[in-house]
């Protein structure tokens, strides 16, 4: 399938404000809208496509995917674009409602827009390797779908919803004030445009029914504790037909007992004792998945850091992984043998200093054999 540019899709520049973009998309939704253009699918598929394209630009976490990767960069932050047209008149009723006036989206063309299925949220924990990794986990819900016995019809078999005798299935009414016509939603068939005589036994007329589900989540490499995902179309099916509601994942991320995160780069205290340090050498460090081995050149101080170059966390956005930061610390013993003792004191003489001379009956002993 070829690329799409949605800034050409829109005839705006790529630099355009949101309200340019409101208003390049308002004048193109009144173009292709599908009630303007009945029964021509090429105008109902470029209606799709200008919706994706301002759903993407209008936001800015899915514009800024999407300069980075293109069309399948919005796909990082749970969108997969609009199914169909109920879809987009759910998301952008604000907008088909300044347009059209009184009804919303459709209700000035006739049709009846179907109320949007309720979001639903869970919390999902997540070990602080797979949240670096990215992994996938079952999880399990309860949300209502449709009915398996009517198939979302709410009527029982054999029988059928009949058109509303108030709107007579228009799903909106007509009231006259003054100069003025003003449409509102049926108050008898709630905007469905019709009635059930026989409800469905299962759902009680309701269309949808409870389920436990489980679900499979695709976790990205490199989320962070706090961060939520949102599943389109996951959540609640509509009691009138309309689109799904979106399911939201909450992400708690623990904590590391040997590493600590910042962003993207993973830093770590190494401790090392003072010979070591003088002299360098080889030290075993934990690492994302594992240990790791590195030299230590000879002379290193307190505080200095060593730098594992892409040995942290892949970045979110998908520009490589962060750096893993080591910073030495070094161990001055607190107790010592008295040969370790005498081996300091030789050092110190070696190297020009002067320690404070033992203390106690065999230092006397040797000071007075030294005379």
């Amino acid at each position: 399938m070829p690329h799409i540019n949605y800034y050409e899709l829109l005839g705006v520049s790529r630099g355009a404000s949101k309200d340019e973009l409101k208003k390049a998309y308002r004048q193109l939704a009144l173009k292709y809208h599908p009630d303007r253009n009945p029964d021509d699918l090429e105008a109902e598929e470029r209606f799709k496509e200008i919706s994706n394209a301002f759903q993407v630009l209008s936001d800015d976490d899915k514009r800024h995917l999407y300069d980075r990767y293109g069309a399948e960069g919005p796909s990082m932050a749970g969108f997969s674009g609009f199914n169909n047209v109920q879809d987009i008149f759910s998301s952008f009723g604000d907008i088909f409602g300044d347009i059209f006036g009184f009804g919303g989206g459709l209700g000035g063309f006739g049709r009846t827009r179907r109320a949007r299925g309720a979001d639903l949220e869970l919390d999902l924990v997540l070990t602080f390797l797979d949240a670096a990794e990215g992994c996938r986990k079952e999880v399990k819900i309860t949300r209502q779908v449709v009915c398996s016995t009517c198939n979302g019809t709410g009527a029982a078999e054999g029988s059928s919803a009949v058109a509303c005798n108030m709107c007579r299935g228009q799903g909106q009414v007509v009231h006259s004030q003054g100069f003025f016509m003003i449409s509102t939603t049926c108050p008898q068939c709630q905007g469905e445009g019709k009635r059930i005589k026989d409800p469905c036994k299962t759902c009680q007329g309701a269309g949808v029914q409870q389920r436990d589900d489980s679900l499979s989540i695709t976790v990205p490499a490199g989320v962070e504790d706090g961060q939520t995902l949102r599943l389109s179309g996951q959540g609640e099916t509509s009691r009138q037909g309309g689109v799904p509601g979106n399911l939201y994942v909450n992400l708690h991320v623990e904590a590391d007992e040997r590493l600590h995160r910042e962003g993207a780069d993973l830093f770590v205290d190494v401790h090392i004792s003072y010979p070591l340090a003088a002299m360098g050498g080889k030290v075993t460090v934990p690492v994302l998945k594992g240990e790791q081995e590195v030299e230590i050149p000879a002379g290193v101080q307190p505080g200095d850091v060593m730098v594992l170059r892409n040995a942290g966390v892949p970045r979110l956005e998908g520009r490589g992984r962060g750096d893993q930061i080591l910073r030495f610390q070094v161990d001055v013993p607190t107790k010592l043998s008295s040969r370790t003792k005498d081996l300091l004191r030789q050092l110190a003489e070696e190297m020009g200093e002067e320690l404070p001379e033992r203390k106690g009956l065999f230092s006397r002993f040797q000071r007075s054999r030294r005379k």
